[in-house]
């Protein structure tokens, strides 16, 4: 499972996945189980539904530039030669659907194409596919059933592995015969109009539901998919299955692909510039103030080490703030020092200048860490095991912290402040780098909430990015 930014330089390789997620076997099941995420919803399905389960293999990578070919050639091949040794009666796969390698830039449409080929036209097979994946009709030629999350931030995951796992059994079992159908209106979204609390996107998947509800249908996925990907299939898509009738599946999936296309403005959001949010942010009564760092939202793929608004609460003298950086180069430093010890580091545009140059900062080190925490709530992402690697916080002063790590890692959790005895209620701002996944975690705690428009490679305007790949016309790209 990967979300691949196409215009993120350095390729996710089998080092990223280690570093993140790398299971083969049995060994997935404690590693998922619990987690509020599909694979968890598979595992949980056994008992549900009354099946054997057996495990093959899941690699999850932290969005970042395209899977190298030669790690993509690897999984399928495990997946294809573990399938093959089951001889299930039904395959359950939890693909992401925004994959890219340099080799094929719909991975995930690979994948299942290799896969119909290996086990045949009639082993019934149910996908599971994240809410940005950019979906290709051609995958629903090769799957039975197409099944997304509807919610973002994405904390229904474990749902939807259920949910494919109880329509998988009844197709086994020959109570459903699913049939798929995609439909892409020529259109993309950006982050901030996906967000399912906010309309219209919260009415298109109101209609979803009634529309599912219909006599004959089984499911329908309204998916917003993922604007930082240069391919064909690159947009928002509407999933539809139903019971047999391929021709009621088309003329839903059509109806509500038209429902979208007609509140395509009203789903692009355009926020404020940094100088602008940080302002606002000094002068909100209510906090603490979450700034959203869309440029640099690491759950798009982007360095995460930017640093506009770092600079611009500096800038501006702002007190009570906590930014995370990714920054091993400080971490050394930090540890270097020590617990108690003043360092002077320079911190960010390591990776590249897109999201900002490097500032300097002096602070003493308040604490080290593993950066290792379990999140036991649902999620965005439904991982449970976490981490972001060595880890250090910088008292800047002014009630000013810094946490900088050695990991990626994207703000889906509180865990990633609190593990560091960081009380984020306690805070005045704090710098999230994101565009709407944070809010599982964040919203709660927040007393106001200011999206940036911010530089980087998730920028929330697609005019920023030169695409040469995507079909066009391409709202609100020519």
């Amino acid at each position: 499972m990967h979300e691949s930014n196409t215009f993120a330089a350095a390729a996710t390789d089998l080092s990223k996945f280690r570093e993140a997620s790398l299971t083969y076997g049995p060994a997935l099941v404690p590693v998922w189980r619990e987690a509020h995420h599909e694979m968890g919803g598979f595992i949980a399905g056994a008992e549900r539904f009354g099946y054997d389960i057996v495990p093959v293999a899941m690699a999850w990578g932290t969005p970042a530039g395209p899977v190298a070919d030669e790690f993509f050639e690897h999984m399928v091949d495990a997946l294809l030669t573990g399938i093959r040794l089951a001889e299930p009666d039904g395959v359950l796969l939890a693909l992401h659907g925004a994959m890219v390698t340099p080799r094929f830039p719909d991975a995930d449409a690979e994948v299942l194409r290799r896969l119909r080929a290996a086990v045949g036209p009639k082993l019934p097979i149910a996908v599971t596919l994240d809410f940005h994946g950019n979906i290709s009709p051609q995958m629903a030629e090769t799957a039975n059933l197409l099944v997304g999350y509807q919610t973002y931030p994405h904390i229904d995951q474990r749902e939807c592995g259920l949910l494919a796992a109880e329509l998988l059994s009844r197709t086994i079992q020959g109570e459903i015969r699913p049939v798929s159908f995609v439909a892409k209106p020529p259109m993309l979204i950006n982050l901030l109009g996906q967000a399912t609390d906010r309309p219209p996107m919260s009415d298109l998947l109101k209609l979803a539901r009634q529309e599912e509800r219909q006599p004959g249908m089984l499911s329908i996925s309204v998916m917003a998919g993922f604007a930082y990907a240069d391919v064909p299939e690159m947009g928002a898509s509407i999933m539809a299955v139903a019971d047999g009738d391929r021709a009621l599946a088309e003329r839903k999936a059509k109806e509500i692909a038209e429902r979208m296309w007609a509140v395509r403005e009203q789903l692009n959001v355009a926020p404020p510039q940094a100088a602008e949010a940080v302002r606002k942010a000094l002068a909100a009564q209510n906090t603490p103030v979450v700034l959203v760092d869309i440029g640099d939202n690491i759950g798009g793929g982007s360095a995460g080490d930017g640093t506009v608004l770092l600079a611009e609460l500096l800038k501006q003298k702002a007190k009570g703030f906590v930014v995370a950086l990714y920054s091993p180069e400080a971490v050394k430093q930090a540890k270097a020092v020590g617990i108690g010890g003043t360092l002077e580091a320079t911190v960010g545009g390591a990776i590249d200048r897109m999201h900002g140059e490097p500032v300097k900062v002096r602070g003493t080190v308040r604490l080290l860490h593993d950066g290792h925490w379990i999140e036991t709530e649902a999620r965005h992402g439904g991982k449970r095991q976490n981490n972001q690697g060595h880890t250090a916080v910088l008292d800047l002063g002014d009630g000013n912290a810094l946490v900088v790590n050695s990991l990626r890692t994207p703000p889906f959790s509180l865990g990633q402040l609190t593990s560091l005895g960081i009380d984020p209620k306690a805070a005045r701002i704090l710098v999230v780098k994101a565009a709407v996944a944070y809010k599982a975690a964040y919203a709660p705690i927040a007393g106001e909430i200011i999206e940036v428009d911010t530089p980087g490679l998730t920028a929330i305007n697609p005019a920023r990015f030169e695409y040469k790949r995507i079909r066009r016309p391409l709202y609100p790209l020519a």
